[in-house]
C-alpha cells in the first residue's frame, strides 16, 4: 500500500486498537510523535518497531527534535542547546560553529535513527529576531549565518542517514504572532522576503534539499491565502521559480492559524491541490476522522506520492569519522556549550 498524505499524531507510547485502524487507512503516510509518546527512548523504540510493522512499505514515524525548548525526546539522548546558541557561537567563530551544527545536526539523527524514528522536522530556517513562536529556535537574525548553519546541520543529519525536512517556508521570522493561537500576517514585498526570508531556503534547496514545512502565515502582497494553502507560493514559486523537487509538508492544519479555511477536509484538499505532498493533523482525532470521511474530494497526485517516499532513510553507512570517538567528542561540545565553556570540535 503506497503511504498517502497524512501525518496524524496518537494518543500515548503504544498504539490502542483504534490507532492501529487508523493507521491502517490508506490516506494516512505517517505519525507524528509529541513529548507524551516519548517518555524515554526505549519507550520510543518500541513504540517505533509497533509503528512500523503496520504496512509495508512502513510508515513515517515524524518527529520535531529541534534541540533548546523544542525537542520532544529528551530522556534516554543528549539534550541539545538551542539553535541560536549556535549562532552566538558563529558571532566569535565561524569555523568552529559550522562544524559544532554538523556535530549537533548528526548527533541529533544518530539518536534518534537508533530508535528507528525517520525524520526530525529540521532544521529551522526562519530568522531570528521578531517572531515570539521562533525565538531562539533560529540561529541567529542573519540569512546568512542561517544558511551556513543550517547547510552544516543538515550536512551532519545527511551523515547519519536522516533527510533533512527545513522549516517554515517561506518564513516565519518576521512576524510576532504565533500562527498556533492565531493568524499572522506578514505585509512584506515578495520583493522583500527574496532578500531576507527566502535566501536560507533557497540556499539549501540548491543544495538539494530532500524537504520543507511550509507554514501558516498570509502575505497578503503574494497571495490571499496561508503559505502552506496557496498555489501561488507552492506551484508558482516554490516548485516553478525555485524548482524545488524535493517533499512539501504543510505544518499542522488544526492551527488557529488556518481555521477561517473551512473545514478539516477542505483545508486538507486545499493543501494537496495548492502542491503539498505532506499535511500534518495533529491533536484533533474529530478532524482526522472527518478527513478519512472525506476522502474522495481529495486531490490524488501520483508525483506526490513518488516524491514523499524520498524521505525514507538513507540507507548508505555513514563516513569513517562518524564512529563512537566522534560521537563522544560531539556530547562533550554539547555539554560544554550548555555550561558556556569554549569546546573545539574537530573537523
Amino acid at each position: 500500500m503506497i503511504p498517502g498524505p497524512l501525518i496524524v499524531d496518537i494518543a500515548g507510547n503504544h498504539l490502542a486498537s483504534e490507532d492501529r485502524e487508523l493507521l491502517a487507512h490508506p490516506l494516512v503516510g505517517g505519525v507524528i510523535l509529541f513529548a507524551r509518546n516519548c517518555p524515554d527512548a526505549a519507550a520510543v523504540a518500541a513504540l517505533s518497531r509497533e509503528i512500523h510493522a503496520l504496512r509495508t512499505p512502513p510508515l513515517l514515524i515524524t518527529i520535531d527534535q529541534e534541540g533548546g525548548r523544542v525537542q520532544r525526546l529528551t530522556a534516554g539522548v543528549t539534550r541539545l542547546p538551542s539553535p541560536a546558541r549556535l549562532g552566538a557561537v558563529y558571532e566569535r567563530d565561524a569555523g568552529a560553529a559550522c562544524r559544532l551544527a554538523r556535530g549537533v545536526g548528526w548527533l541529533m539523527a544518530t539518536e534518534l535513527r537508533a530508535l528507528d524514528v525517520d525524520v526530525s522536522f529540521s532544521p529551522v530556517l526562519d530568522l531570528g529576531g521578531r517572531s515570539r513562536v521562533i525565538g531562539d529556535r533560529a540561529f541567529h537574525r542573519d540569512a546568512e549565518i542561517v544558511s551556513e548553519l543550517a547547510l552544516a546541520w543538515s550536512r551532519g543529519m545527511e551523515a547519519a542517514g536522516m533527510r533533512p525536512v527545513a522549516k517554515h517556508f517561506p518564513g516565519h521570522g518576521g512576524v510576532a504572532g504565533d500562527s498556533h493561537v492565531e493568524r499572522p500576517v506578514d505585509r512584506r514585498s515578495y520583493s522583500e522576503l527574496a532578500v531576507s526570508d527566502l535566501m536560507p531556503f533557497e540556499r539549501l534547496m540548491l543544495r538539494g534539499l530532500a524537504g520543507l514545512m511550509l507554514n501558516h502565515v498570509v502575505y497578503p502582497r503574494v497571495a490571499p491565502e496561508p503559505a502552506s494553502l496557496s498555489r501561488v507560493w507552492i506551484h508558482d514559486i516554490l516548485r516553478g521559480e525555485f524548482g524545488f523537487e524535493g517533499v512539501a509538508v504543510a505544518d499542522d492544519l488544526s492551527m488557529a492559524a488556518v481555521a477561517a479555511w473551512g473545514s478539516a477536509p477542505s483545508r486538507v484538499a486545499a493543501a494537496l491541490a495548492a502542491g503539498c505532498d505532506l499535511v500534518l493533523l495533529c491533536n484533533d482525532r474529530t478532524a482526522v476522522n472527518a478527513v478519512i470521511g472525506a476522502a474522495d474530494i481529495l486531490p490524488l497526485n501520483p508525483a506526490s506520492a513518488l516524491r514523499r517516499s524520498r524521505l525514507t532513510p538513507i540507507r548508505d553507512k555513514p563516513g569513517p569519522e562518524m564512529g563512537l570517538e566522534y560521537l563522544q567528542q560531539v556530547r562533550r561540545a554539547v555539554k560544554h556549550l550548555e555550561n558556556g565553556d569554549s569546546f573545539t570540535l574537530e573537523s
